[in-house]
């Protein structure tokens, strides 16, 4: 592969950042940073936005921790491949209801709603789910017959389907991971979906490390 890939993970204390660079371990040999640091997000070669919380509370850290404008150059007008997992695929929308109605990063149009108690069923949607992939895409095209992800979320995404890379079943058929350019969100934890989830996160830096190579010959 070349040199090391430079990874930042977006540190703004709303991740569960140790397990999902341990995940980020296993899967490959990369220069892994957890910072907001705004030079280390401009240079990096794969930007991470992990999530555990509220969608406003991380809005707000993000505006204290001043990335909001590096992230925008790095990710929209630099076009760095970008990972959004669980609130921070959330985040990559134009606004959730959790709370009071709070704007979002706005990269992909959609917006975030409190999943309704359908059937009786338990909010948050916290386990194991199986994908229904909605198009060929090579970031899922590994999977066969297995297509279990862990999730824990009280909120999920609204979008056009077009972003739509999977869905999953709770109820209603819900949008479990998206993509829009360079832009991929993921609803489930990778990190704690253990083989299939190592294997996305391989999926996708394989994707990024491919854009890399396309847009730098």
């Amino acid at each position: 592969m070349g040199s090391k890939l430079n990874v930042v993970i977006v540190d703004y204390d709303k991740g569960n950042i140790k397990s999902l660079e341990n995940a980020i371990n296993h899967v490959g040999d990369f220069d892994i940073k957890i910072t907001a640091d705004s030079d280390l997000i401009l240079r990096a070669d794969i930007i991470i936005l992990p999530g555990v919380g509220a969608f406003p509370d991380a809005m707000q850290k993000l505006k204290e921790r001043n990335v909001l404008s590096v992230l925008h150059e790095a990710v929209m007008t630099n076009k760095t491949p970008t990972l959004g997992i669980c609130l921070g695929m959330q985040l990559l929308f134009d606004s959730s209801e959790e709370k009071v109605l709070t704007d979002g990063l706005g990269w992909i149009p959609g917006k975030v709603v409190h999943m309704e108690t359908l059937s009786n069923l338990r909010v948050p949607h916290i386990g194991w789910n199986s994908l229904i992939l909605n198009k060929h895409d090579v970031l899922f095209s590994f999977l066969d017959h297995d297509k279990d992800f862990y999730f824990v979320h009280s909120f999920y995404v609204k979008c056009d389907d077009s972003y739509v890379l999977a869905k999953f079943q709770y109820g209603d058929a819900m949008v479990a991971a998206v993509r829009k350019d360079n832009i991929v969100g993921m609803q489930f934890h990778p990190e704690k979906s253990q083989k299939n989830g190592l294997i996305a996160l391989r999926s996708f830096f394989d994707w990024a490390q491919s854009r890399k190579s396309t847009h730098h010959a």
